[in-house]
């Protein structure tokens, strides 16, 4: 109690207020203040939470710990089970889009599931989160649009790319993967709706890779080139391996606009309704969200630029490698696997490289 019976104290109350008895004004001083906070909550809300929620997996103990009683009915299936039951259900889908919708949903309810479900069904699975399935799901992505899975940036943010990152919840960024959507596998110019090869590549990242997700195939569908880029982004400049489990992930679509008509002229279109910028205006927005990257995440995180249009993909690595922490899997990776397979046949047919004709197949 303090002199008078007053409950305020000035020196000791933060802005005013009672008495700061315990210091807890005191131990909070200091702190950033965001708009919004990150919990692992109990009951109805960590079910919803996709990074924890275990579904019918939950145990008898854990239910009666996280007041999940009567949230779930009451047998407990094994993740195993559970696994089970999904491929079951995704076998009876004909169209593979159906079966990509059906992932993505899974993704966004139990995270653990959809990688379980994917490390386990590599062969089964890839082809369906990633190509070729996923050039079909950029093109219909206005359509099929549930819910973002990763960072919009627009020609609408310009100047404050910097907040729009603040505005992601995980804070230790370590792998970007951003696409302007210019050349979206051999579909070219899907804007906006190019936002699922990132979310895809990220998936494969973790399947294959060990990648933590965050955010976040080795078949005959899917190209060895992209674990040889895995490879090679798990090393750190100075030759030491990253800690993959410390990896997180952010997949990131920067909107300049589209020059596909059939889009620009789609009501479900999800991007700009705009002609694609160019020149000076498509540089000043690159600059800024790269300085912005650095800015928020540190020097050591990687922008891995995908699907880039080869007139602003060979740009960017130029003007940003000596700066940042860059790779272009379709320039580098492509590149790099190529000429490890040129190599490793040399030691077969003998000889050098210039002994031999080469033949480039193919309009990739």
């Amino acid at each position: 109690m303090m002199n008078g019976g007053n409950l305020v104290d000035n020196d000791s109350a933060v802005a005013g207020g009672v008495e700061d008895m315990y210091g807890e004004d005191i131990a909070t001083m200091g702190q950033p203040v965001t708009p919004w906070t990150v919990s692992v909550a109990s009951g109805y809300t960590l079910m919803r939470d996709p990074r924890h929620n275990k579904g019918l997996a939950f145990t008898e103990r854990e239910r009666d710990a996280h007041y999940l009683r009567g949230l779930l009915p009451p047998i407990v299936l094994s993740q195993e089970l559970q696994e089970k039951r999904i491929m079951h259900m995704l076998r009876q889908y004909k169209v593979p889009l159906q079966r990509y919708m059906a992932m993505m949903d899974l993704q966004e309810r139990n995270e653990r599931l959809f990688y379980k479900l994917l490390i386990d069904n590599v062969e089964e699975l890839l082809p369906v989160v990633y190509t070729p399935t996923v050039g079909e799901a950029c093109q219909k992505y206005g359509s099929i649009f549930r819910r973002p899975q990763g960072l919009y940036i627009s020609l609408k943010e310009k100047g404050k790319i910097l907040e729009v990152l603040k505005n992601w919840p995980e804070r230790s960024i370590q792998v970007i993967v951003v696409t302007d959507g210019e050349r979206i596998l051999g579909l070219g110019d899907l804007g906006c709706q190019g936002m699922g090869i990132p979310v895809g590549k990220l998936s494969l990242y973790t399947a294959l890779g060990g990648v933590r997700p965050s955010a976040v195939s080795i078949t005959k569908t899917t190209s060895f080139r992209d674990c040889f880029s895995l490879f090679l982004f798990s090393f750190s400049p100075n030759g030491g391996v990253r800690n993959e489990n410390g990896v997180t992930c952010l997949p990131i679509t920067i909107d300049v606009g589209t020059n596909n008509e059939k889009l620009l002229n789609d009501e479900f279109y999800i991007g700009l309704r705009q002609r694609r910028a160019t020149g000076q205006e498509y540089g000043e927005l690159l600059h800024e969200f790269m300085s912005a990257v650095k800015q928020n995440y540190g020097e050591k995180v990687l922008i891995q630029f995908e699907d880039f249009a080869n007139h602003n993909a060979f740009e960017l690595l130029a003007r940003y490698s000596s700066s940042h922490l860059v790779f272009n899997d379709d320039i580098q990776g492509t590149a790099s696997v190529v000429l490890a397979g040129l190599l490793a046949a040399l030691k077969l047919l003998g000889g050098t490289l210039a002994d031999h004709r080469f033949l480039f197949l193919g309009a990739g």
